[in-house]
């Protein structure tokens, strides 16, 4: 089908504010642009409580948000890294986004502001987001939450983190995980599919804003390579907690995100990959405007919900 004509609105909005393409600005002015615009958002729907933090890193404190929905707990709890290509983004752009899956999911989101490349480079955000983990599975009592019903998520470079996370976490003897949600995931930085060459181009995201990630977030080139940077080039995908994947028909990510969910089929992972036809990367963050966007965040957290009720 072609792109959905809210999601065309918001794609022209974006041109006009000339925030795009996104690889034209140096990161700092790019984080300062969009800091500006969520500020200017509506602000998200209301949760029972919402708590700004620190927590133990390996390199520092890391900043966290804890969102907490209305009810008595133990709530199950969500561990959710940002979108925004190793580079961009921040507790504030995710925002409504986590709020919405607190209260639909029924559990506590941790979302965790790891640090940002290129002042940091692979692995430091990596390393943040699996301290984080592991510090929410250690506390999960005092966030009101149970360690036993614990799932890890993110979107676009998110769910990258979350994807290669939880394959640390299975390596390293980590926590039991429930789920994991994987939203427009880069799945493999190698990887030269259809989507990104049909993509490629006019669709938020293109292959030069891509590059400009990548090449921020890396030391070299050569490590892309490193199933720690994509993870569908791990050989053992097996043991891994059940996954619900979703892409988007008009994001250059889409093929391998896609082929993600088939390899973890393969190694015997139930997964749900579940794409939405009209829409690009990064409409999760459009919700406001986009309702086919709303909808997807509503069919995502229920199935994380129902993947909390069934543990």
């Amino acid at each position: 089908m072609s792109l959905d004509s809210q999601t065309q609105a918001y794609l022209a909005h974006m041109r006009e504010l000339g925030m795009l393409p996104l690889s034209a600005f140096p990161p700092g002015v790019l984080r300062q642009g969009l800091a500006l615009l969520s500020a200017n958002e509506p602000v998200g729907e209301p949760v029972a409580r919402v708590e700004n933090r620190t927590i133990p890193g390996p390199a520092g404190e890391i900043p966290v948000r804890i969102y907490t929905p209305e009810g008595n707990g133990p709530f199950p709890i969500l561990v959710y890294f940002h979108g925004g290509g190793w580079v961009i983004c921040s507790l504030d752009t995710h925002d409504a986004l986590c709020r919405s899956l607190a209260n639909g999911a029924g559990c506590v989101v941790v979302s965790v502001d790891y640090r940002l490349a290129p002042e940091h480079k692979f692995p430091a955000g990596l390393q943040d987001c699996y301290a984080a983990t592991l510090w929410v599975a250690e506390h999960a009592a005092e966030l009101n939450g149970d360690a036993t019903r614990l799932a890890l998520g993110g979107d676009s470079a998110g769910g990258n983190l979350a994807a290669v996370v939880t394959q640390m976490v299975r390596d390293q003897g980590g926590p039991r995980l429930t789920f994991q949600l994987l939203i427009y995931p880069a799945t493999d930085l190698t990887a030269q599919t259809p989507s990104k060459t049909e993509h490629a181009t006019g669709y938020f995201l293109t292959r030069d804003d891509m590059d400009w990630f990548e090449g921020h977030y890396l030391q070299s080139t050569a490590e892309k390579l490193n199933p720690m940077v994509s993870p569908l080039l791990a050989r053992n995908l097996s043991n891994l907690p059940p996954a619900l994947i979703v892409t988007a028909e008009y994001d250059p990510l889409r093929d391998e995100g896609e082929l993600y969910g088939q390899r973890l089929q393969e190694a015997g992972v139930p997964v749900i990959v579940r794409r939405y036809d009209g829409l690009m990367h990064g409409f999760l963050n459009a919700a406001s405007v986009i309702d086919k966007a709303r909808n997807a965040i509503v069919e995502s957290a229920q199935t994380l919900r129902e993947a909390f009720a069934t543990n």
